[in-house]
């Protein structure tokens, strides 16, 4: 036997099976049993987006430490698809172990002189106890979770109690589900060699944590931050986002004596229907968001001109994935921050907020109706395929019951009637922000129309280039005013004063922190700024310049957010070296330790000093 992977409650496994397997829900009822025994995972779904019969992979990250990015590498490889069988068999780290079906005969050949190899007959032993096919390959995922429960010592007791919550009203399906376990666990005990090197060890690392993906918990900030009105087009990644609105409205926004609903939410016909729809929604008074990627977000730029120009309060979710074009529509990027920033043709700047996980896509969903009322402008809430589509061990989320909607700058009908001089787009008190009034405040008085051309600050149609100017001009204010209300950047200090810095965002995170970590533990100083909205603060160009290089970490192309910090602070771009990721696979720390170590030795830079003093 080779030198074998050896680990307590710190291992990744990989399941490789056939889209359309049934596979989903046991791969998933393996990972929370690995919950219950009180160890954190993260988990990553990697499915096709064809039709039924293609490749999919479910990846679990065991991780005593929490770490929720992936690590990269796989220990315990389950390749149930003979389609990916070789690409799948050379992940496998050097020592690991691969647990497959050896119903049929696998030439060595197929197999590496340096991985632990553990066959065990699945469908024989599946194919003896069922007899009908579906039942047999429904079943035979469970009998794998059985045999890894005795493989990596899980808890069955934890497996039962997760098969009695997931067929609770259905209680004819959890017997055979128990037997199935037992059946795989028993044959795994009897004839093969248990526990492996790597195991699972019951410990009190989960606490009360909440498992959870991104797009639920945007949707339900959006229920919490007061919208009642939704229009979108079925889109990947973002589809679950607006499907868990309904649901969450169904139990929160429909009136108990009455009965009826107080929301409303369209499947348009596309996305240039649905953010029309939100805008007149969002004009008219109600809290209205759409939910799309970035196929969507390039439809809709006309309409984004009209909000902003117009200065009518919406929000966009934007679940980025791989572009462009169709691109890769069921793998993740970062790579729609300048499609967003400078949505629509002409002269455009529009907020944005970068979300790190599912409770921030919570938070940040609630903020950003806020923020779209008191700014009057779009708001887009910038997640991705890898915060929005997998779940996600969280902090509980939390809200203040006495918080209250911040609907910005409206003019009551008392102003009005009292003779409040009211001028649509008249800034009187120099932050760029102008009173408006909702649609019927008052029978005379306010605004009931609005346009998409040039206007004076009393929202008559103008042409003169002085006004247009004016108006140009104040939007710009309004726009340096928000960067005081976005979330503020987070930054992290080194234990020893640094040369040199990071710059990160969004579902960069989980991966970065690692990488800090091991960087620490190398003797490796770097201090870190997370930014969490755009625009950006000032402490974004107060930390590049305290440091003589700064490295910013993104998963596109093009460096768009190197871009953004660039041409908004006017940084010359020497001092920013970018690390990039685009494969559409979630970065890991791998990558980002191996590549900024190798740019750290090319620019000979040493950040070892000892700190000085805070100021």
């Amino acid at each position: 036997m080779p030198t074998t992977i050896t680990g307590i409650n710190d291992f990744v496994i990989k399941f490789a099976n056939v889209n359309g397997s049934g596979s989903a829900s046991a791969n998933l009822l393996f990972a929370k049993s690995i919950m219950r025994m009180g160890v954190p995972v993260a988990t990553r779904n990697i499915f096709p987006s064809n039709i039924q019969g293609l490749p999919t992979w479910y990846e679990v990250r065991v991780s005593a430490k929490g770490y929720r990015g992936r690590r990269g590498g796989v220990d315990l490889m389950v390749p149930m698809n003979p389609q990916t069988w070789d690409a799948d068999i050379a992940e496998i780290e050097p020592g690991g172990y691969v647990f497959y079906d050896s119903t049929r005969p696998i030439p060595p050949s197929k197999f590496r002189p340096d991985i632990n190899i553990i066959g065990m007959p699945l469908t024989e032993i599946v194919n003896g106890a069922y007899t009908d096919s579906r039942q047999r390959q429904l079943l035979k995922n469970i009998v794998y979770v059985g045999a890894l429960s005795a493989l990596l010592d899980i808890d069955p007791k934890a497996i039962e109690q997760l098969i009695g919550e997931q067929f609770k009203g259905k209680d004819k399906l959890i017997e055979p589900n128990h037997r199935a376990l037992h059946m795989g666990r028993d044959y795994a005990l009897k004839h093969l060699r248990c526990p492996l090197g790597i195991r699972v060890r019951h410990a009190d690392r989960v606490g009360d944590k909440i498992f959870i993906d991104g797009n639920n918990a945007a949707a339900l900030g959006a229920v919490y931050g007061g919208a009642t009105f939704a229009a979108w087009y079925p889109i990947t990644p973002s589809s679950s986002l607006a499907e868990a609105f309904q649901r969450h409205c169904r139990r929160y926004r429909v009136d108990t004596a009455s009965g009826k609903n107080r929301f409303a939410i369209i499947q348009a016909e596309d996305e240039l229907a649905s953010i029309g729809m939100v805008i007149g929604a969002a004009w008219n008074g109600a809290r209205a968001f759409t939910a799309t990627s970035g196929p969507g977000i390039s439809l809709m730029q006309e309409f984004l001109g009209l909000a902003y120009f117009a200065e009518i309060p919406a929000v966009i979710f934007d679940v980025q994935r791989g572009g462009p074009s169709t691109g890769m529509p069921t793998r993740t990027q970062q790579a729609d921050l300048l499609s967003c920033a400078f949505a629509s043709h002409g002269d455009t700047k529009h907020v944005m907020l970068f979300p790190a996980d599912p409770k921030e896509a919570f938070e940040m969903a609630a903020l950003a109706f806020d923020l779209a009322d008191r700014l009057q402008t779009p708001i887009f809430v910038m997640l991705d395929l890898d915060i929005g589509m997998n779940e996600s061990l969280v902090p509980p989320l939390t809200w203040d019951d006495a918080r209250r909607m911040d609907r910005g700058k409206v003019m009551t009908a008392e102003m009005l009637e009292a003779g409040k001089d009211f001028g649509r787009y008249l800034d009187v008190d120099g932050d760029g922000i102008p009173y408006r009034t909702l649609p019927g405040t008052h029978p005379k008085r306010g605004a009931f129309f609005t346009r998409g051309t040039t206007k004076d600050r009393y929202a008559r149609y103008s042409e003169d280039g002085t006004v247009y100017v004016d108006n140009m001009d104040r939007l710009l204010k309004k726009f340096a005013t928000a960067k005081h209300l976005v979330p503020a950047p987070e930054w992290r200090e080194s234990a020893e004063q640094a040369k040199a810095g990071v710059i990160y965002f969004g579902s960069t995170t989980p991966a970065m922190e690692e990488a800090l970590d091991a960087f620490t533990q190398q003797g490796v100083h770097l201090d870190a700024l997370r930014v969490r909205g755009f625009p950006f603060a000032d402490t974004v160009y107060d930390f590049i310049a305290r440091h003589d290089q700064v490295f910013v970490v993104e998963q596109n192309r093009d460096a768009q957010l190197r871009f953004l910090i660039v041409n908004e602070g006017n940084v010359d771009p020497s001092r920013l070296v970018s690390v990039l990721n685009y494969d559409g696979t979630p970065i890991t720390a791998r990558f980002i330790v191996d590549a900024i170590s190798k740019k750290l030795v090319a620019a000979n830079v040493m950040p070892f000093r000892k700190k000085a003093p805070a100021p």
